[in-house]
């Protein structure tokens, strides 16, 4: 299982930066193969003119095909997600999230923006195809501190909700059946359940 980590911040080091390494050292320790998307890392001109042709764009829209799973991760500026990860979402195929689960995170200065992954960032993510997408994490400033030797700090309840988010995101990319041409796929007796 390979799941990609979309870092939408323009900054190298940001505090929704910093909720992808929490997530990357969870996916880690459970021995999950992570691969981490920097979007400020693509060519901007590329990305802002849709070259399709350019290395950097078309590397990183078949990093997102070949991923079980993504988790997003996105500042919140004027009350939306960032303006680079909204160029980068809109190169992808019209089904570029089919069939995957995807966990949304975002950051911002108060808790006045949460609302931004539910009513911004998740009808971006359900026209793209996502199968899944699980609730997501918001955190503000204060609840990430970025360290100035480059490490980060959370506050024990956004730790607590990260590990949640990570276990809800493996044991749905794991929970992943493909279907069979117009059938159900077939389910072992010893995962069927009933009530009397």
């Amino acid at each position: 299982m390979s799941i990609l980590l979309v870092a939408g911040s323009p900054s190298e080091s940001s505090r929704s930066g910093a909720l992808l390494d929490a997530v990357q050292q969870r996916l880690r320790l459970r021995g999950v193969h992570v691969d981490r998307l920097p979007i400020r890392e693509i060519s901007p001109q590329a990305l802002v003119l849709a070259d399709f042709g350019h290395p950097s764009v078309s590397q990183a829209i078949a990093r997102v095909a070949r991923a079980k799973a993504l988790v997003v991760a996105t500042p919140v500026y004027k009350a939306a997600y960032s303006g680079v990860l909204k160029v980068f979402l809109d190169l992808l195929p019209q089904s570029a999230l089919k069939d995957k689960v995807v966990l949304p995170l975002a950051t911002g200065g108060s808790p006045n923006h949460m609302l931004a992954l539910d009513y911004a960032l998740r009808p971006v993510l359900q026209s793209l195809g996502a199968r899944h997408i699980l609730p997501g994490i918001y955190a503000t400033d204060a609840q990430v501190s970025v360290l100035p030797e480059g490490g980060h700090q959370l506050q024990a309840d956004i730790g607590v909700r990260l590990d949640e988010a990570v276990n809800a995101l493996v044991s749905e990319t794991l929970r992943q059946v493909p279907q069979v041409a117009g059938r159900f796929a077939p389910v072992p007796f010893a995962q069927v359940r009933c009530s009397v």
